[in-house]
């Protein structure tokens, strides 16, 4: 060890931003386990690194104690000992000497090094890590590297991407070194350094690739306020701004579709539906089930988001879409559970409905039965009453 170690750490810092004085810490802890090792002690010893010239020293240390109590010579000192040392000392005091070995810098340099080098792994590895991290929810473009099975490996820089077989859209293929872009969906720590999971099925695939093709997303004039998507086949956004004079619509699509069509042409042909958003669930729910026309919206309960929508009976197959993927998304994107019916089959249901409220109000209710015994007791109630008249009545004979 010595001023050209020291000048190495110095540009080891600069360059990979590694502390010098967490590897001089690092180097010492590694050359206490070396001197244990090598020299089969368990003495109590600690190495000293010089950061200025990269002088070495290993200090023993021994605690002064009563020459009776002396239990490991190893780590105690009796104070007689200590008093040729230096007549200062006293009973419970500590006592450091230097007791580096001759062969010692072999050792350390050896030492040194395979610290160096394992400490630079690992702060790149946290440093790609950091990187990375940051940009979780971007996209990147990556270049295929290998396959192994149906996972595909992206080199994306300092780190390699995974992009498993469920993140890939059923459909697309990749040749190793053909290029395309993905989607950061989660970094995670590993021994075998951070590992960076990317997606082409996600979402916010699509988002992004809006954010960076339309400027009015980028500087916040266009909001993109609901995305959902069944990835290959078809996909649903909603926009909206508070920009009058902004079509967040038009936008999107740009002159004659070139903006949309470059992001399709990404996505290998996908279907996008541009969908203008409403803060009325009436309009809102109207314009998530494009392409096809609504004729009554019907919010069942706005608490539970629940609408019921008719529609006429020839698009009653294009507003669920096939195997009722429009509808799917129409619910995703607006938050809303939305049960779409035909205009015949509305007005059957109605009409059975009114027909059941008709029935309830006409029909009479029960007469009231009179058991047999109560209507003899009031017939005799009646005789009685009517004989107490005919007393009243008749004349006394004079």
């Amino acid at each position: 060890m010595n001023r050209e170690f020291i000048e190495a750490i110095d540009e080891l810092e600069k360059e990979k931003h590694i502390s010098k004085e967490i590897l001089l810490e690092t180097i010492e802890s590694a050359l206490v386990s070396a001197y244990k090792k090598n020299y089969g002690t368990s003495q109590n010893v600690r190495v000293v690194i010089d950061p200025d010239d990269g002088d070495i020293a290993v200090l023993m240390r021994k605690d002064i104690v009563d020459e009776d109590d002396i239990e490991d010579d190893m780590i105690q000192m009796s104070l007689e000992e200590a008093h040729e040392i230096d007549p200062r000392y006293e009973i419970g005091d500590a006592i450091e000497f230097a007791v580096t070995p001759r062969d010692f810098g072999r050792i350390a340099a050896q030492t040194a090094k395979q610290v160096v080098v394992q400490r630079i792994r690992e702060a790149e590895r946290g440093m790609i890590y950091d990187d990375f991290i940051t940009r979780q929810g971007e996209i990147i473009t990556g270049t295929v590297q290998r396959k192994s099975g149906e996972t595909m490996f992206i080199n994306i820089g300092k780190a390699e991407g995974i992009l498993s077989a469920g993140e890939q859209v059923p459909g697309e293929h990749f040749d190793v070194h053909q290029r395309l872009k993905v989607y950061i969906m989660d970094v995670k720590k590993t021994t075998k350094g951070p590992q960076v999971f990317l997606s082409r099925t996600h979402p916010g695939l699509v988002k992004m690739l809006f954010e960076l093709e339309v400027p009015e997303i980028q500087d916040g004039t266009v909001e993109i306020k609901g995305i959902a998507r069944e990835a290959g086949s078809r996909t649903k956004m909603a926009v909206f701004s508070e920009d009058e004079n902004v079509d967040p619509v038009g936008a999107c699509v740009g002159t004659r579709g070139s903006r949309v069509q470059s992001i399709v042409d990404e996505l290998n042909g996908e279907k996008i539906d541009i969908i203008a958003w409403s803060d009325d669930p009436e309009e809102l729910i109207s314009n998530v089930l494009s392409p096809a026309t609504c004729e009554q919206v019907i919010i069942d309960d706005p608490d539970s988001k629940m609408a019921t929508v008719v529609v006429p009976d020839y698009q009653l197959s294009l507003a669920i879409g096939k195997q009722g993927q429009n509808v799917r998304l129409a619910a995703k994107v607006s938050g809303w559970k939305i049960d779409i019916k035909s205009r015949s089959q509305f007005n059957k249901e109605e009409e059975e409905r009114q027909q059941e409220d008709l029935t309830e109000i006409v029909e009479p209710e029960e007469e009231p039965v009179v058991e047999v015994e109560e209507e003899e007791t009031m017939k005799k109630e009646d005789e009685e009453i009517v004989a107490s008249e005919e007393e009243i009545v008749e004349p006394e004979e004079e």
